[in-house]
């Protein structure tokens, strides 16, 4: 399994989250839709070096984070894909409020070196493997649970090609999984998110190209913090909105929302 997948087990760190010590002061903890793992991961470092203050940082699928939240999972801010995670979440009591929009996220077809299948971000390249045999096994995250799954899957029908790839589908648990199925040369290739595509760590593992955004809903994606959140999950909160930091979520292309 590539390294920078291995940081997405996410039940054993919730397992030694409900363990710990109630009188212990708890580590503010971030739930993140995976496509940010390598985004977020800069900007907790930065916002540690400049106020000292340590994150938890869990990856994941949104869908699985919005289920764990109303089971009362632990978390003190949550970074979803898809803001109706959130909104629900806030219409069932269990946030601060609605939330804030930080980012729209891009998706795109990713090919493994060595693929027989092209980089071609309007996917006539994949039609055609489907008609000549050249695709066996394509990667998505799942869409019943995963934002960029359902995304995908979006993409997908509106190019034609979904009654036909379905069969040949591999659906991984989140985004970041269905990357590590497009990119280790057990698939042909896969969609997945651009912020994932721009990581020094995927980009080398194969080719990518941009899925017109008009092809798909908006990837609106949406923070909130939970009602109990520590003041230093509200700093961070508070941190993601500033020019800094939307700097370093731009440089792993996500769009930045538009000022009210």
């Amino acid at each position: 399994m590539k390294t920078w997948f291995r940081s997405l087990c996410v039940w054993p760190i919730l397992w030694a989250l409900w363990a710990a010590p109630a009188a212990a002061q708890p580590v503010p903890t971030v739930a993140a839709a995976s496509d940010l793992k390598f985004a977020i991961e800069e900007l907790a470092s930065q916002f540690e070096k400049e106020t000292g203050q340590r994150l938890r940082l869990i990856f994941g699928s949104s869908g699985n984070f919005y289920s764990q939240i109303l089971q009362g999972a632990p978390f003190h801010l949550f970074m979803s894909a898809d803001e109706d995670f959130v909104f629900k979440l806030a219409d069932a009591g269990k946030t601060l409020d609605r939330g804030r929009l930080y980012a729209y996220g891009r998706i795109g077809i990713m090919v493994p070196k060595g693929s027989p299948l092209k980089a071609d971000g309007e996917l006539k390249d994949l039609a055609a493997a489907l008609k000549d045999g050249r695709l066996r096994k394509f990667a998505i995250a799942a869409p019943d649970h995963a934002p960029y799954g359902m995304r995908a899957r979006e993409a997908l029908k509106h190019a034609g090609l979904w009654e036909a790839i379905e069969p040949k589908l591999v659906f991984g648990e989140n985004i970041s999984q269905a990357a590590q199925f497009a990119t280790s040369g057990s698939t042909e290739g896969g969609i997945i998110a651009y912020s994932l595509a721009l990581a020094p760590q995927v980009a080398r593992l194969g080719d990518f190209a941009l899925i017109p955004e008009s092809w798909h809903q908006p990837l609106a994606q949406r923070m909130v913090l939970m009602k109990d959140a520590p003041q230093a999950a509200r700093q961070f909160y508070d941190y993601l909105s500033t020019p800094a930091a939307q700097a370093v979520m731009e440089k792993y292309g996500f769009v930045m929302p538009k000022q009210p």
